[in-house]
């Protein structure tokens, strides 16, 4: 075992008092060194701030001032030694952590846009206040406009009157016209972004760049909607939709129905102008009623004289009278019987659903949404119209034992009526859903599916209706699914005409004084602000040539 060096080896060359001296210090440093050693070879010991300063607390040669300020040091050190050596979570020592952001740019754009009736129907110059069309509905001979048939033969005495003489002469013709004036209307959509937000987000995303394009997305895809189900209060438009008439009863639940709670219920009911789930347009209320549903009982509503153009009927229920406490429950779909059931339903096909006190006020509704000022006639109030070629309300499910039996009796009375053979024929998803099913499932139908290629590696199962064979024409008529419209209707549509010389070129167009601009106005506060713009009409010319089934109900 190794000894410690004496001091005479150590500090020889000073004298015995001195040397003396000298080892006790080195004592000192030796055992305080050793006390505070590394375990890392090579590395220097960690510093003890509070051993340091207590050693320089204990020299007595210090004077009062200088040990206060030492204690206060001592004790601020202590203090701050605690905080150190807690553990550091993703809660301490700061409660919102030291972790990073995991943020990826740019924001991601979940936001469906198709547009194929925009990206399909022609636009055309427009010019002035309004488009006028002059149009010969009919003469002698054509079966349309309202003109009859005259017989043709003569004999050598056979006269006619071309003013006030008469001559020798066969009948004349006869003709029906009109004169039709749309007025231009203008539409925009705008949105900001204010100077924080556009500075605030740079480095991540370029929120003019978003918001202008988010701006142009929204303008197209509300004119496809307009295109599709918009109406007009102009002259010449097909104008506001009127409230529906209906009447309530309260009878046993039957088969698999849900009872309602006993209460007396109040219901009221708009007709539906393509609603959808925020809203797009529905009559004004009509006139509330009530009735007391005894216990395992359900409600009906029925309408049973239908509202001209009108989708539905949307549902309005609640225990409490007045528009505010009734909620819609769902869209009688034609019309026919709609049933409320018990909240615990979970029915949500044909016309039932179950009371709901979740759904959209009936206030909603106190004044009429489904028709503008600014408003045009689009697809759904041209084909659902007075001047419809043909609609075939069936207000049920396609038939399974006939399956497209309801679009054939459409190309019928379209031919019968004008002619016409169309081109194409619109649906909701579910129903073209409904309508593939009705073929697969119907126990009558003559129609057989074959699986072409069957391979080792398995087939594809499913199979849908791509198109309807026309039975009067022979012609074959695509389907095709339109991503905004409602479920319930079907328009059978016709984009050009079948006849020469009829002077159209397109049964459906837009005409624009003024197609779509973007404007970047001019800054007048701290926001980047801009808008979209574009003027026009659009217009069928041709809406006898054009039908649908409406009334579908859901399968």
């Amino acid at each position: 075992m190794a000894e410690m060096p004496r001091a005479k080896d150590l500090f020889g060359d000073a004298a015995p008092v001195e040397a003396a001296k000298r080892m006790e210090e080195y004592t000192e440093v030796l055992g305080k060194s050793l006390s505070n050693a590394s375990s890392v070879p090579g590395v220097a010991p960690a510093a003890d701030p509070v051993s340091a300063i207590e050693a320089l607390v204990a020299n007595k040669s210090l004077t009062g001032d200088a040990l206060a300020g030492l204690n206060s040091a001592l004790a601020s050190q202590r203090t701050a030694m605690q905080d150190i050596q807690k553990d550091v979570t993703l809660t301490s020592p700061l409660s919102t952590s030291f972790a990073a952001f995991d943020l990826e740019a740019p924001a991601k754009l979940l936001t469906p846009r198709p547009t194929p009736l925009r990206n399909r129907i022609p636009r055309k110059k427009g010019v002035g206040t309004s488009h006028r069309v002059k149009r010969i509905l009919g003469y002698t001979g054509t079966g349309t406009g309202g003109v009859g048939n005259t017989w043709p033969g003569i004999t050598e005495s056979t006269t006619t009157a071309f003013g006030s003489i008469n001559f020798e002469r066969g009948p004349k013709i006869s003709y029906a016209a009109d004169d039709l004036i749309l007025p231009y209307n203008s539409y925009s959509l705008s949105d900001s972004v204010s100077f924080d937000a556009n500075f605030s987000g740079m480095g991540y995303q370029d929120l003019r760049q978003l918001s202008s394009t988010s701006t142009l997305y929204a303008t197209m895809l509300m004119e496809e909607r307009m295109m599709l189900m918009a109406r007009g209060t102009a002259s010449g438009y097909a104008g506001a939709l009127t409230a529906p008439t209906f009447a309530l009863a309260s009878p046993v639940a039957a088969g698999s129905q849900t009872a309602l709670a006993a209460n007396t219920y109040y219901v009221n009911v708009t007709a539906d102008a393509g609603i959808s789930g925020s809203g797009f347009g529905e009559s004004i209320l009509g006139t509330e009623a009530s009735t007391a549903v005894a216990s395992g009982d359900v409600l009906t509503v029925a309408v049973s004289t239908a509202v001209a153009g009108a989708l539905g009927y949307n549902i309005y229920v609640g225990t409490a009278t007045g528009a505010a406490n009734l909620k819609y429950v769902g869209t009688l779909k034609g019309t026919g019987t709609f049933t409320v059931q018990g909240t615990t339903s979970i029915q949500r096909t044909g016309n039932t659903a179950p009371f709901s006190t979740s759904g959209a006020a009936a206030s909603r509704a106190s004044a009429d949404t489904s028709a503008y000022a600014t408003g045009y006639d689009g697809i759904l109030p041209t084909v659902l119209g007075a001047n419809s070629g043909f609609n075939n309300a069936i207000n049920s499910t396609f038939s399974t034992s006939n399956p497209g039996a309801e679009y054939q009796t459409v190309f019928a009375g379209l031919y019968d009526s004008v002619k016409a053979d169309p081109d194409l024929v619109l649906l909701n998803g579910n129903d073209r859903k409904q309508l593939s099913d009705a073929i697969k499932s119907g126990s009558t139908a003559n129609y057989r599916l074959t699986i072409d290629n069957p391979g080792t590696g398995g087939t594809t199962y499913g199979s849908i209706v791509t198109g309807l064979q026309n039975e009067v024409t022979g012609k074959s008529v695509d389907l095709e699914v339109h991503p905004w419209l409602p479920q319930g209707v079907s328009p059978v549509l016709s984009f050009t005409l079948p006849i020469p010389d009829t002077e159209v070129s397109d049964v459906w167009s837009n005409f624009m004084v003024q197609d779509y601009m973007g404007i970047q106005w001019p800054v007048t506060q701290f926001a980047y602000e801009f808008s979209t713009y574009f003027r026009g009409t659009f217009f069928c010319t041709a809406p006898a040539w054009n039908g649908a089934v409406s009334g579908i109900v859901s399968a």
